[in-house]
């Protein structure tokens, strides 16, 4: 699979849906693929988007609970 260019505000929604997904599922594995499939993206992408959605402190995980 070709990567293909995401914008920041794709890689926000990507990061959002993934949260929420993990967070009904609690299936880390499961979530991710239906990620990776939805947006097809490579599961390196989502790793990158994980990753900076966690040090940026994307929505959801700025929301106060």
């Amino acid at each position: 699979m070709v990567a293909k260019r995401l914008t920041v505000a794709q890689r926000k929604e990507i990061f959002r849906e993934l949260v929420e997904i993990q967070d009904s599922l609690q299936d880390v594995r499961k979530s991710r693929q239906l990620i990776m499939e939805k947006h097809h993206i490579t599961d390196r992408q989502l790793r990158k988007i994980e990753d900076e959605g966690i040090r940026r402190q994307w929505p959801p995980l700025d929301q106060d609970n």
